[in-house]
């Protein structure tokens, strides 16, 4: 009987929306000098773009295997689903935690979790720029919250392997490190890329992230 109840619910989840390139809230130029526009415009309408549609192709191919009870074939495209699924959850949240207003430091609630478990702004801001430095070809390094134990940490992921799906950890800040968020600027030399983004990171954004989490 509470099975039956379930049949009408589940059937209207059938047609799905494809997933769409979210506009960015800022104009590509808006984050000079820090990140130039020609990166920008290159890595949302091109690189996001890109994720975009591999998803929905995927989820397509997903939705038919699962159809015909094709286990091989859904087991096949996991790799597909993580990859672009990550991409497109890493960049929307990614477009958001930058802004032509944004720099300096945090405030409030999200500033006492930091000193609180890092000790201090600066050494949390080392930290994270270090983990980034470090990722080894290409990945992201993120400030998350770990709910279990409620308290903020570091992570790095590789490739677009989401935080959240690969760590538990609820995503506030990520910088995406690899190259073609950098590489039209700043060649080869991640590290004055990272010391950039600083100028340009969205502290409200990333506080009312944590303050969401904390519900």
């Amino acid at each position: 009987r509470s099975s039956a109840k379930l049949v009408a619910p589940l059937g209207c989840l059938v047609p799905r929306q494809k997933h769409t390139l979210p506009d960015l809230p800022y104009d590509y130029a808006a984050l000079e000098p820090h990140i130039n526009a020609e990166i920008m415009q290159l890595h949302h309408s091109k690189h996001h773009a890109a994720y975009v549609n591999n998803l929905n192709v995927t989820e397509e191919k997903y939705k038919e295997a699962l159809a015909k009870g094709d286990v091989t074939t859904q087991v096949s495209l996991q790799p597909a689903l993580k990859f672009n699924g990550g991409g497109h959850i890493n960049h929307t949240i990614f477009w958001t935690n930058l802004s032509p207003n944004g720099g300096g430091e945090p405030k409030g609630e999200l500033m006492e979790a930091i000193k609180r478990d890092f000790g201090s702004f600066a050494n949390f801001k080392e930290k994270l720029t270090a983990l980034s430095v470090g990722v080894q070809g290409s990945g992201w390094g993120w400030l998350g919250y770990n709910k279990e134990q409620g308290r903020l940490q570091i992570a790095a992921c590789a490739n677009q392997d989401p935080l959240q799906g690969t760590t538990g950890l609820i995503p506030l800040l990520g910088i995406d490190v690899w190259e073609h968020a950098y590489y039209l600027q700043y060649k080869n030399v991640r590290p004055d890329y990272l010391k950039a983004i600083w100028n340009v990171i969205n502290w409200e954004n990333v506080s009312s992230r944590y303050a969401a989490c904390k519900k």
